[in-house]
């Protein structure tokens, strides 16, 4: 195997079908920005590895842990102790030996998101439920720069999904934020925007094993693969411009578990009625949660 020679048409030639070979082409040349390595940021770059991009910009302080075996790709035994960024980045080079990845091991923040955002064509969210405000920033910076942005959440044993197009609704008029607002109010806002349906909650059970102030909230791997399936399909029809292209404020979640699908379209975003009642309801579980 040491003499195997790595062929990039070879190792797609799979896609081909579903992708024209100027598809392929193409999806090999654009350049995928995914800030955090954890959950669902590892896994969306471990699937567009295998759907042929080649191109990233990767970010992650974090090292992998105990803690994150029963959902992160790169966490196991052998890279506890090792940097996220650093472990997926050969997980890239050993499917893509040639591929282009740029890593950041101390994470995107102020100073460097101008740099982690050069060349991007696509961000794709890979960051913790908590980071709201880094979002805000990120988000608005890559909308600005005309880069196309989406999100997944793994909820439950599903997922919900929302894109931003640059020349429409962008990510802080949707979810009505801003970086004065305090954590409290900032979190329901955001799993709101993200969740609208709240289908999700209808099977968490044993919700005294949640804390959301000191962050332990439930995540399960089925939760983390569905936001990479529904990430990847959508990253591919933005790429490609082929399919239909719905982006905020529309949003769709899919729950496996209760066997449902649902568009969801919330004109004005959060400061529509309803996501308004929305937003209370969970300020409402949360503080029942905490009592």
């Amino acid at each position: 195997m040491e003499n195997t020679k790595f062929d990039y048409n070879k190792a797609f030639s799979r896609n081909l079908g579903w992708l024209s070979r100027e598809e392929q082409k193409i999806i090999s040349e654009k350049v995928i920005a995914i800030p955090g390595m954890g959950g669902v940021g590892g896994y969306h770059l471990h699937s567009l590895i295998r759907l042929g991009f080649k191109r990233f910009k990767i970010a992650d302080f974090d090292e992998f842990d105990v803690h994150n075996f029963n959902r992160q790709i790169g966490a196991k035994v052998s890279t506890v102790g090792l940097n996220k960024a650093d472990v997926m980045k050969n997980i890239v080079l050993d499917i893509i030996p040639d591929a282009e990845v740029d890593v950041y091991e101390d994470g995107v923040n102020e100073e460097n998101m101008e740099e982690f955002l050069k060349g991007v064509d696509i961000l794709v969210d890979g960051l913790d439920v908590y980071v709201i405000k880094l979002r805000i920033k990120l988000f608005d910076l890559a909308l600005k720069k005309g880069i196309f942005v989406t999100t997944a959440a793994p909820l439950g044993m599903g997922t919900s999904i929302i894109s931003f197009h640059p020349d429409k609704m962008n990510f802080n008029e949707y979810f009505n934020m801003n970086c004065d607002m305090e954590t409290e109010d900032l979190l329901p806002h955001f799993l709101a925007g993200v969740a609208p349906s709240l289908i999700h909650t209808k099977y968490l059970y044993h919700k005294n094993e949640i804390d959301f102030k000191t962050g332990r909230v439930p995540s399960l791997h089925c939760g983390v693969i569905s936001a990479t399936a529904a990430i990847c399909s959508e990253v591919v029809k933005i790429v490609l411009q082929r399919g239909k292209l719905k982006y905020a404020p529309h949003s769709h979640h899919y729950d496996f578990y209760l066997h449902r699908s649902k568009h969801i379209w919330r004109p004005f975003g959060n400061r529509n009625i309803l996501q308004k009642i929305i937003i209370s309801i969970i300020k409402k579980k949360f503080q029942e949660m905490s009592s």
